[in-house]
C-alpha cells in the first residue's frame, strides 16, 4: 500500500471511535486509502473491515501507536 489519501487520528477522542471510522471508511472511493492513527490496536474493527470490502496492514509504531492503512478494494 502506498501514502494514504487521508488520515484520521482517533487517539484523544472523548467519544466511542467506531461511527467516525466507519464515516471516513464511507467516504472512500474505489483504490483510495485511509491511515487510521490509534492508541491501541483496533482487532475488532478488522472483521469489520473485511466484511465492508477493505484491506488493511497494520504496523505498532510506539507504545502507544498503531497505524493502520485501510484501502477500499
Amino acid at each position: 500500500m502506498t501514502e494514504a489519501d487521508a488520515v484520521l487520528d482517533v487517539r484523544d477522542r472523548d467519544d466511542p471511535p467506531f461511527p467516525v471510522i466507519s464515516d471516513a471508511l464511507d467516504d472512500l472511493s474505489p483504490g483510495e486509502s485511509l491511515l487510521l492513527v490509534n492508541g491501541f490496536e483496533p482487532e475488532p474493527l478488522y472483521d469489520v473491515l473485511a466484511d465492508r470490502g477493505f484491506d488493511h496492514e497494520t504496523e505498532r509504531v510506539d507504545d502507544d501507536e498503531w497505524h493502520v492503512t485501510i484501502e477500499r478494494e
